[in-house]
């Protein structure tokens, strides 16, 4: 209900502030599916829908709320909503996802070739199943001029922000947003990701590494030593872990060293120049750089932004 709700809330607001203004409503909202009432989260909620499928031939815009559950089988199921998608795409309506709706959105192949944006738990298994589309890893809105796709939870408010703009001006967005408390120029998802790694491949060897790498972060590392740890020659040790994982070696390295330093600033007390020491730094510079790479934030933002000790 969570990503079926704000589309239907932000839309009708719109159309209050435009009958308040006495120019009338703007939009035209529906809740379109295969069936004419559809049960969510276990039943505890249903929606009742306006129109089925077969009865919308033409719209300005396309909202797929989020997934939940096993996704294959919920495209699975809906198979008919994905031809259907299809079918509107090509006869010139946009297409919008919110969350992990964009695994349902790429089911229909529409984006292939495209960048794409979703929550940053599923990113190793949208890579996986979708290897044709280009994951926007970080972003919270991508456009790719006929369809848009949103990043995590929350971030489905600036994807909707962002679609009332374009449908119709700055002010009515600034307008929105005030209305529901939302930061409209929130930038990218990245200082709520979590790094936990890809570790669902087969390569025994290369998980012994990877393994290695997260208990022993805080040592001097390089690609040699963990070559010869793996009884892997250095090229064939720095193909299989990128194979394996989606990440070169030393960048790996780095996001376990940020994930550490990160749960640092979150559950203790340490400043940032012990933090960095006790994750393997030595450089204040060379750490704030790639910490403000991965996470979007300095190393003293996010201390500030999440310790537990900081009061706003």
């Amino acid at each position: 209900m969570e990503a079926i709700s704000p589309p239907y809330r932000v839309f009708n607001t719109v159309n209050d502030i435009y009958n308040q203004s006495g120019k009338g409503p703007l939009f035209d909202i529906q809740f379109v599916g295969i069936n004419k009432n559809v049960p969510v989260q276990n039943g505890a909620y249903s929606v009742n829908i306006n129109k089925l499928l077969y009865e919308v031939e033409s719209a300005d815009l396309v909202i797929i709320p989020a997934l939940a559950g096993d996704f294959s089988r919920a495209i699975e199921m809906n198979k008919e909503a994905v031809r259907w998608l299809q079918r509107m795409h090509q006869s010139g309506s946009e297409i919008a996802s919110l969350c992990t709706g964009a695994f349902f959105l790429a089911a229909t192949g529409i984006i292939d070739g495209k960048k794409c944006s979703t929550h940053w738990a599923f990113y190793n298994e949208f890579k996986e199943r979708y290897p044709a589309v280009e994951l926007a890893e970080g972003s919270i809105i991508t456009d790719q001029g006929n369809v848009y796709s949103s990043g995590g939870a929350n971030s489905i408010w600036n994807l909707l922000l962002y679609l009332v703009e374009k449908y119709t001006d700055r002010n009515m967005a600034i307008m929105v947003a005030k209305y529901y408390a939302i930061d409209i120029n929130r930038e990218n998802q990245k200082a709520f990701t979590i790094f936990m790694g890809q570790k669902t491949h087969a390569d025994s060897q290369v998980l012994a590494v990877q393994r290695y790498i997260e208990a022993n972060y805080g040592e001097n590392i390089n690609i040699n030593g963990l070559a010869n740890q793996a009884n892997i020659s250095r090229r064939s040790f720095e193909r299989r872990f990128k194979e394996a994982t989606g990440n070169n070696v030393m960048e790996y390295v780095r996001r376990v060293r940020i994930e550490a330093a990160k749960r640092s600033f979150e559950a203790t007390r340490k400043n940032v120049s012990d933090v960095m020491y006790d994750v393997g730094y030595a450089d204040t510079k060379a750490f704030r750089d790639v910490f403000k790479r991965i996470t979007g934030l300095t190393p003293l933002e996010y201390k500030n932004k999440y310790s537990k000790d900081f009061v706003h």
